[in-house]
């Protein structure tokens, strides 16, 4: 029931605190590159986690992340820090590749050594080709945040025109985190019906940007990926086997890209191809390029 958290900025930090009030971890160890940051983090956390399932809290250095059953690495240079807040930008999340590629080489050894066997979940943008260069690296058992938020937002726009409980709504997002992610709207259903007319652009217009509508209200998006890495610790420390879209290696397509998959303690443990329509098809697989033409790094 031990896992780690590498990089306490604002996004390390929302993982943090997610994962202490969802209760899930017995120990969580927080790693950063300014130990005093990492200290005065976990020691914020640590007062408020008095009211929270027991749990013990501490920075720590990697050695102290040895037997950790997830490692969560949120470090590097964020989308308002990288210049990616551009919506006519194509290019989107990838933009912070090479700088956060960086930053990545320098954390991977570290925890390789003490770590090896680990599950690692990549919070930090861009996560699907940053999981390539984990797997590059000598781990097996890699995630990607994936587009997880992006269908929980997705359900949350379709919710809201449909005035229904977004949980109610069943909608999915796959291929990359970025933008050239894919809506299954052939799939989309309230209670096995199809949803009814709404302004798809619109709604994938609002999912696709709430990164950077959020950034320009508050300078990070943070909250939302915080509340999800906690959801998909708690899967993995209960092995749960549940089925939520994820990012993983497909060989299929060459390329970490979400899909909806069965994830256990060990990760990622069966990848499930959902029916889609030619179109949603075609759009998976330009999706699928796009991540693979970024993974220059690995040769």
């Amino acid at each position: 029931m031990k896992i780690g958290v590498i990089g306490a900025g604002a996004v390390g930090a929302a993982c943090l605190l997610a994962t202490v009030m969802r209760g899930c971890a017995r120990e969580i160890v927080v790693v950063n590159r300014d130990r005093k940051r990492a200290k005065g983090v976990a020691t914020d956390l640590r007062y408020g986690a008095v009211l929270s399932p027991a749990v013990d809290i501490h920075d720590g250095d990697y050695a102290d992340l040895a037997g950790a059953a997830l490692v969560m690495i949120t470090a590097g240079v964020n989308e308002k820090a990288g210049g990616a807040t551009d919506r006519s930008d194509p290019a989107g999340r990838l933009k912070l590749l090479d700088k956060n590629v960086e930053v990545y080489r320098q954390i991977l050894p570290q925890l390789f050594e003490v770590a090896p066997g680990t599950v690692v979940l990549v919070v930090t943008d861009p996560p699907d080709p940053l999981a390539d260069l984990v797997r590059a690296f000598g781990f097996r058992r890699v995630m990607s945040t994936g587009t997880f938020l992006d269908s929980l937002r997705f359900r949350y726009h379709l919710g809201r025109h449909l005035n229904v409980d977004p949980k109610s709504v069943e909608a999915q997002v796959v291929g990359e985190h970025g933008t050239s992610q894919v809506f299954l709207w052939s799939s989309a259903r309230v209670a096995g019906a199809p949803v009814a007319e709404v302004p798809r652009e619109r709604i994938e217009q609002e999912v696709r940007f709430a990164n950077i509508a959020i950034i320009e209200g508050t300078g990070a998006s943070q909250y939302g990926i915080g509340m999800v890495c906690a959801r998909i610790a708690e899967i993995v420390l209960r092995g749960e086997r549940a089925v939520i879209p994820i990012g993983s290696f497909n060989p299929a397509y060459g390329a970490t890209l979400s899909l909806p998959s069965v994830v256990g303690r060990a990760g990622v443990e069966r990848i499930l191809e959902p029916v889609m329509s030619d179109e949603e098809k075609k759009a998976l697989q330009r999706s699928a390029d796009t991540l693979r033409s970024a993974l220059s790094f690995t040769s």
